[in-house]
């Protein structure tokens, strides 16, 4: 069924608003950033008629034969923790929200929003919710403030960022993504709530409200990690993040100073070589190529430093494998990136889960894309457990004290939406 409707903002609320009665949704949301790669402005996903649950072991192969028996759409969300399904690792690290590796599933019904037209895939739902409901959905709730923790001491933090310098002048790595963890236990929030604040405080074009069985990710990401559009792969890698200001000028300036800076442009690309180098795993020989080196992209609260790696797909290389065969995501890794893994699982003291995973869909058409789970708040309303995890780019230039605050910006606007100060 397919139609049109006068206000698309409006209409996606109403639909999240009614989605959220189910216990399995899945709300991508571009956020009508323009993508040359977006197939819609708006998906959403919504009971679930199959799904596959899987842990660390065997979970692509478990996806591969997931996908062969459900070719329409799919969607669903990859923890980073597969990551010792693809290489010879283990995670050992603290756990407080008990996600599994990998979940998709087949939703019941699709609505997919693309400018003023709207169609729906599968079961028919009614779409309107009554306005009393719709106004209870989306209000500004009064939440208690959570009590958030952070696994590491601004000391420790710099200590640990010192410790992992002394590995690259060792030469053990070159650049790596050091992760840390706030959290807060017997946490009470409404999830969609949150969601609604961030998404108004932050709107990015890889922005997911993920929901199942009383488990949550509220997500605002920027970034892309893959996806396929015929036989073209694309990746989009961002390392170097700046803060923006309400003064143009000023503004520009530091928009400027983010293109112009050595350690930011030494980040991105030196991860830009390792996605270049993950793609040729899938790649046709020769095809694989940067579409644009050091990008700068604007969005709500930072300028980000973007680029696009893509490559042709071998005719031999399915979706899921595809996928696997760049997994983790470089941006998260560091390089070399088996070593930056191995090294973070040692420094980082809890286990990353679906943040630095990524979340998102396949088409009936064997297209696929899938964002990164960065900038994103994730709720085990069961357990009562929030945590967030923010990371930065670790390299032989990076200052301990610099990176401690470049993870309070990206923490921000979380902390806001919680109603936490950002002084920690």
């Amino acid at each position: 069924m397919t139609f049109e409707i006068e206000n698309p903002a409006l209409f996606k609320q109403k639909a999240l608003a009614r989605a959220n009665n189910f216990d399995t949704v899945c709300y991508l949301d571009s956020n009508s950033y323009t993508d040359p790669y977006g197939k819609f402005d708006t998906l959403i996903a919504m009971g679930a008629k199959a799904e596959l649950i899987a842990d660390e072991g065997k979970a692509f192969e478990q996806l591969e034969k997931f996908r062969e028996a459900n070719p329409g759409y799919i969607t669903g969300f990859l923890g980073y923790d597969l990551k010792n399904e693809t290489e010879d690792l283990s995670s050992a690290n603290a756990d407080g929200l008990h996600f599994p590796a990998l979940y998709f599933f087949v939703p019941e019904t699709i609505v997919i929003i693309k400018g003023n037209t709207v169609e729906i895939i599968g079961k028919e739902i009614n779409l309107d919710v009554p306005p009393e409901r719709f106004e209870l959905s989306t209000q500004t709730e009064t939440h208690a403030l959570v009590d958030i923790h952070s696994r590491f001491t601004k000391p420790e933090y710099i200590e640990a960022v010192e410790r992992i310098k002394a590995h690259i002048i060792r030469g053990d790595i070159y650049v790596t993504n050091f992760c840390q963890e706030f959290y807060a236990e017997d946490a009470e929030i409404s999830p969609l709530d949150i969601f609604n604040k961030l998404n108004a405080l932050s709107p990015t074009p890889f922005s997911s409200f993920f929901k199942w069985k009383g488990n949550y990710i509220i997500c605002a990401s920027p970034e892309r990690f893959l996806a396929k559009r015929g036989s073209k792969l694309i990746s989009q890698p961002i390392k170097g993040t700046a803060r923006r200001d309400d003064d143009t000028t000023v503004d520009q300036t530091i928009k400027h100073q983010l293109r112009n800076t050595p350690k930011e442009l030494q980040e991105n690309v030196m991860i830009v070589d390792l996605v270049r180098n993950d793609l040729t795993h899938s790649a046709k020989p020769g095809s694989v190529k940067t579409e644009e080196l050091f990008g700068i992209h604007s969005f709500k609260q930072v300028h980000q430093m973007v680029s696009t790696v893509v490559c042709e797909l071998r005719d031999d290389v399915s979706a899921v494998q595809a996928i696997k065969n760049t997994f983790p995501m470089g941006s998260m890794t560091g390089a070399p990136k088996i070593s930056a893994m191995q090294l973070m699982e040692r420094y980082e003291r809890s286990k990353r889960g679906v943040y630095s995973g990524a979340i998102g869909y396949f088409a009936p058409d064997v297209d696929f894309d899938f964002n990164v789970v960065i900038r994103s708040l994730l709720y085990n309303s069961a357990e009562k457990y929030l945590s967030f995890h923010v990371g930065g780019a670790i390299t032989y230039h990076a200052d301990a004290e610099k990176e401690y605050e470049e993870c309070l910006l990206k923490a921000k606007a979380i902390l806001e939406v919680l109603g936490v100060s950002n002084k920690m």
